[in-house]
């Protein structure tokens, strides 16, 4: 499940991190949806860096498209390519590939996806994975189907195609209650925007409204980050196993699947949303720098400064010194300006690309015992060449600080996981970890220290958790069929 690459390799690129899934956004009632959901899909753009699209309607000019690889700030910010999407409903994505064909044909595969159905047209937009979607995608070619791309996010289309239902939303129930996974939904016809979110709520989704008090445009996005880039007003969460049609500036909540006790990503707080964002009624932010503070509780050592590996390793690193008492400092600094390399990737070129994405602050860093905070290691590879770079500096010592217990598990709900075998928490205990990385000390949070972060007094609760950790305790609240299918073996049981 490692990520294709839309462009030849690159040595600044770093696969030694969990991959954010996707990103979708909608909005509905504004004079230029397009515009907006550039906007929107540009906050989400850490949710996924390889492709992104836009669909919008016009009553004039109907149904239009634009799908690209790159960034949106690349393909979505010229006139003449955004003058070919006129309308005041659309919807975008933007994608990391953790599904679907791997290669650089592979455009067919980029989100949303379109269909017309015989009440008219419907775009869709998802972010998650399907469990189950080998064995709906077998039963759907043995009827008929003909799919256009790899994605699981097509069977969503043919599914609702074979549906008896009068209505789009209607027939995307149907469609939904056939689908095992993860899975947050932006679709639109000609007059509606819709919203869904499956019955764990796995996978986050927000709205807003432009304008509220005027009674503006509705907003449906992965993150609240994505509305305060548009200036509209954070409402609430869609709700675990709810779906949200919006017509004519009027919304409608419905609750299409059987109550589940919600499992939302508990790596979302970790790693993938953005620190301004809210999630669960508590700032991203905030909730990390518990981590870091917790983080200190749990393992304390002597050290003269605390570093963060940036940027994702910030807050954590900040309430790691805020609780310890010992200086925070920027020991490593992040290139702001790092771009891909014209250099041929020779082996010395390779190994060179930490180094072009980050440098130690020799000065701040020689002689001193250095506390180094990240957010997860998942393969290791560049903690062993941060470790690298600040022993060459002139370092005394240098010691990891993890603000997520080990990855021993891949995740299945649309997370880009390399294979069980990769993950080094897998296949070491954390002694060993430590010897391979090279580091005079290496620990990770605990889960019940994780949950206490995230508002969970008492930690976690073995026989009722509050979320989906499966990457950390290798306990998967869907099944993951199709992966089971290939041989994938689950958690023996205790």
């Amino acid at each position: 499940m490692t990520a294709w690459r839309s462009t030849p390799f690159d040595p600044l690129d770093d696969d030694d991190k969990l991959r954010e899934e996707c990103g979708v956004f909608g909005v509905t009632g504004v004079s230029s949806a397009a515009n907006f959901t550039a906007l929107g899909l540009h906050a989400l753009q850490h949710r996924g860096q390889e492709a992104g699209g836009i669909v919008v309607h016009d009553p004039e000019h109907g149904f239009n498209s634009v799908r690209r690889f790159g960034y949106v700030r690349d393909n979505f910010t010229t006139q003449d390519v955004m003058d070919t999407l006129p309308g005041p409903i659309g919807i975008g994505h933007v994608r990391y590939s953790t599904s679907g064909s791997k290669g650089a044909t592979a455009i067919r595969d980029v989100q949303p996806f379109f269909g017309e159905f015989a009440m008219g047209g419907a775009a869709i937009a998802h972010n998650g994975n399907i469990t189950n979607a080998d064995a709906l995608r077998r039963e759907l070619i043995d009827h008929g189907s003909i799919f256009q791309s790899s994605s699981d996010s097509e069977c969503i289309i043919h599914l609702m195609a074979r549906s008896l239902q009068k209505s789009i939303p209607e027939r995307m129930k149907d469609a939904l209650r056939r689908v095992e996974g993860a899975f947050s939904i932006v679709a639109m016809t000609r007059h509606k925007l819709i919203g869904v979110r499956d019955p764990l709520g796995v996978r986050p989704l927000v709205l807003g409204q432009i304008d509220a008090a005027e009674g503006g445009g509705w907003v449906l996005a992965s993150e609240t980050c994505a509305l305060d880039i548009i200036g509209a007003e954070f409402l609430r969460e869609v709700e675990p196993g709810e779906m949200v049609v919006i017509e004519d500036d009027k919304l409608t909540s419905h609750r299409p699947f059987e109550p589940k006790r919600p499992r939302a990503c508990i790596f979302e707080h970790v790693y993938f949303s953005r620190p301004d964002s809210i999630l669960g009624g508590q700032s991203i932010y905030s909730t990390r720098e518990a981590i870091g503070r917790e983080l200190a509780k749990e393992a304390p050592v002597d050290a003269d400064l605390v570093c963060p590996v940036p940027d994702s390793g910030t807050p954590a690193a900040i309430g790691y010194s805020l609780a310890s008492g010992i200086p925070y400092a920027m020991g490593i600094i992040r290139n702001q300006y790092m771009g891909r390399t014209f250099i041929e990737p020779t082996e010395s070129i390779r190994n060179m690309g930490v180094r072009l994405k980050l440098n130690v602050n020799r000065a701040l860093v020689r002689g001193k015992r250095i506390i180094l905070v990240d957010d997860s290691v998942v393969r290791g590879t560049t903690s062993r060449k941060i470790k690298e770079m600040i022993l060459d500096a002139g370092a005394a010592e240098v010691h990891f600080r993890i603000a997520s217990p080990p990855t021993a598990w891949p995740c299945f709900y649309g997370v880009d996981t390399p294979q069980r075998e990769k993950l080094l928490a897998a296949t070491m205990t954390e002694e060993e970890m430590r010897s391979h990385l090279g580091v005079d000390s290496l620990r990770f949070i605990t889960l019940d220290g994780l949950y206490r972060a995230v508002g969970e007094a008492k930690g976690r609760d073995p026989d009722a958790p509050q979320y989906c950790d499966a990457c950390f305790s290798g306990e998967y609240p869907v099944e993951p069929a199709d992966q089971m299918e290939k041989g994938f073996q689950l958690k023996a049981a205790e």
